[in-house]
């Protein structure tokens, strides 16, 4: 119990170390202006993440859930193409989101593959099915026809993601039944859990939460095209593992994916503020590896 917070209160001091910095260096960051321009590039990631955590909880993953946004944003695309009203293009994406995540969730649970290797080839599967529908060329023109889905509406949605989320696991008995697969599946499939049916759910939730993030990505962009979810996945984890969710399943709180998801986001724009893209990658392995170590002497943190 005493080291029940020590993760997140690491992370926050983590996140106010690097305001501290970035308000003595570049003070122009800080501004409320910059900031509000700033978090309209974290949306479509945070959406991703909080199923992430879900998923990761049971001790699975989804590596696929950026091609599946892809898949979403070409299917959207290409519907609106042909003339079909927004509203149903925006569906159709969404029904796309679910169709892969339930793909996934069935070979999970009823053919009984491992996550990493169902979502490892649906990822190559979905990103070469968009690149074939769409032929690698974009649709654009959304601006006015989904304008409503512009700022704060990203905002407002993964608010009532994290909303919902934080109540599941800590108000719902599937919050302790997730994390009870992820202790144990065996021993939740023996206390007569519904391991399969909430696995099954999960995966289709990932897949529309990226066919959600697809379509806010077109009205924020002005384009749909295959390629637009590439490397998600793996910015999704990075997010929810440095958070403190353990790979094995388990222990995790969609409050410290909300923590990861801030020090990645202002940690990555600060770098492109102030040094250049070509840093990134490099930044965001240095925290993976930092999550990694907080894990080792914090402690995998109750949540």
């Amino acid at each position: 119990m005493k080291k029940r917070f020590a993760h997140e209160t690491a992370l926050l001091a983590l996140l106010f170390a690097l305001l501290a910095y970035a308000k003595f260096t570049e003070p122009k960051f800080l501004a409320l202006d910059t900031q509000r321009k700033l978090l309209e590039e974290l949306w479509e990631l945070a959406l991703i993440s909080i199923p992430m955590t879900l998923i990761i909880l049971t001790g699975g993953i989804d590596l696929s859930v950026g091609s599946a946004m892809g898949l979403c944003a070409v299917v959207m695309g290409m519907s609106f193409q042909r003339g079909y009203p927004p509203a149903l293009c925006a569906l159709l994406a969404l029904v796309a989101g679910l169709a892969a995540g339930a793909l996934n969730g069935f070979f999970i649970t009823r053919v009984k593959v491992h996550p990493l290797l169902v979502t490892l080839a649906t990822l190559a599967a979905f990103r070469g099915v968009a690149e074939g529908m769409s032929g690698g060329a974009s649709v654009e023109g959304f601006v006015e026809t989904f304008k409503l889905l512009r700022d704060p509406v990203p905002a407002l949605i993964f608010v009532a993601f994290v909303a919902i989320a934080a109540w599941f696991l800590n108000a719902a008995p599937g919050g302790v039944w997730l994390r009870a697969i992820g202790f144990n599946e065996t021993s939740a499939r023996f206390s007569g859990l519904p391991v399969d049916r909430l696995k099954l759910r999960l995966y289709a939730l990932s897949g529309l939460a990226a066919g959600v993030a697809a379509v806010l990505y077109a009205a924020r962009f002005n384009t749909a095209k295959a390629d637009i979810g590439d490397g998600k996945e793996l910015e999704a984890v990075t997010a929810v593992v440095l958070g403190g969710t353990s790979i094995f399943g388990g222990r995790g709180h969609v409050f410290g994916t909300v923590l990861g998801l801030l020090l990645i986001h202002e940690t990555r724009e600060f770098v492109k503020w102030h040094w250049s893209n070509e840093y990134i990658a490099i930044v965001l392995g240095v925290l993976l590896i930092l999550s990694v170590l907080m894990n080792r002497f914090l402690g995998d943190g109750e949540s």
